[in-house]
């Protein structure tokens, strides 16, 4: 048995292996376009249903142009970087949605909406774009089906403690430090790092589109007085406080200025 798990455990890591074209890193990701996706489409159209989306308003418009000028530049900087074809499964959709909550989100392949809530903190078209491009990264990346594998990895630890440890009492204490450790010292961490990737794509993304990406800290400002103050503690948060988010894009915000000018953009909105 204990052969077998690790038999296992490695294969899975191995075949889960992909790079991502953003970092040229390997990650972990064993959901293939063709599996995750055609769910995750069902789950939003799902989600649609349910919930009152806004069509034919100024704002919703709004959304939906952004969306289509992030998805552009994200696909020119893929093209010119060797990845001509890695949109070709994604099926960009963008939907405002009448809900106070402050936040939006993006499905695997491209399914995007954005609550009524965020609109008063991105202040117009270019805070929508601050948005839009990390939502967006969030899809290029393929963070949801790596959070995904990141998940089944976690299971297999549980079920190969449980196994190998045959005395009761070890195994409950195996259990109580295992669920805790991994979620505190890997999946938590994990889940910062994929902001983090998110925050910086996004942002060079938004300003290939023609968006200032020093409007991303302000953005960033405005959302930490949102909150009151009022956040866990960051090893403890699936997210970077908003003011390592301030700082990271402050400073990245320059580069992407760059990069944007490698694509011939050189004025923002």
């Amino acid at each position: 048995m204990k052969k077998i798990i690790l038999i296992l455990t490695l294969f899975l890591a191995v075949s889960a292996c992909k790079v991502n074209p953003f970092t040229g890193k390997k990650m972990l990701n064993m959901y293939p376009n063709s599996q995750i996706f055609p769910t995750a489409f069902a789950q939003y159209d799902q989600f649609l249903t349910e919930n009152k989306t806004i069509t034919g308003t100024a704002d919703a418009r709004m959304i939906t142009n952004v969306g289509q000028r992030i998805a552009a530049a994200a696909e020119r900087w893929l093209t010119a970087n060797g990845y001509p074809g890695y949109l070709n499964d994604y099926k960009w959709e963008y939907n405002l949605v009448n809900d106070e909550t402050v936040n939006a989100w993006c499905m695997p392949g491209g399914k995007i909406v954005f609550y009524t809530g965020i609109l008063p903190i991105c202040q117009g078209e270019t805070g929508v774009a601050v948005v839009m491009g990390h939502e967006v990264a969030h899809a290029l990346a393929d963070h949801g089906a790596q959070r995904m594998t990141a998940g089944q990895f976690q299971q297999i630890g549980a079920v190969a403690g449980n196994v190998l440890i045959k005395d009761e009492q070890a195994r409950n204490t195996f259990n109580q430090a295992y669920g805790v450790g991994s979620q505190l010292g890997v999946m938590l961490p994990f889940s910062r790092g994929h902001e983090t990737e998110a925050d910086r794509i996004g942002l060079q993304i938004m300003a290939i589109a023609g968006y200032n990406p020093d409007e991303a800290a302000e953005l960033w400002k405005r959302m930490k007085a949102n909150s009151g103050g009022e956040a866990p503690p960051e090893f403890m948060s699936t997210h970077p406080s908003n003011d390592t988010r301030i700082n990271n894009l402050t400073q990245w915000a320059p580069l992407a200025k760059l990069e944007a000018k490698n694509y011939g953009v050189t004025s923002f909105k």
